[in-house]
């Protein structure tokens, strides 16, 4: 489980809430994409500060009956996977509003 994998919500992203599930449509390429629930938590929390472990020990592990670990992996994976498509960004430190936007920039 990597302990230091902190995740922030792009700004070239557009987002609504529909239900329980989230809309979001990437800038580059127009893609939309529809979180489900869990990814939505995940979504939500990623603010840059909090550790991923965080948002799943506290979102997706308190909201669903899910082991820890497995809830864990599945979050890496899908939190690399929305980062791929530019709706989330990934680093091993926390990411304060100016380093979020320098990284996007890149």
């Amino acid at each position: 489980m990597n302990q230091k994998l902190y995740v922030a919500r792009s700004r070239r992203i557009a987002a609504r809430k529909l239900g329980d599930e989230m809309l979001v449509m990437a800038a580059e390429g127009s893609t939309l994409f529809t979180l489900n629930p869990t990814a939505t938590i995940l979504w939500q929390a990623a603010d840059g500060v909090t550790p991923l472990h965080e948002i799943v020990e506290r979102g997706i592990c308190s909201e669903f009956e899910v082991d820890a670990e497995e809830a864990m992996r599945d979050a890496e994976m899908l939190a690399q996977d929305l980062a791929r498509h530019g709706i989330l960004l990934l680093s091993d430190e926390p990411m304060i509003a100016a380093e979020l936007f320098l990284q996007e920039a890149r």
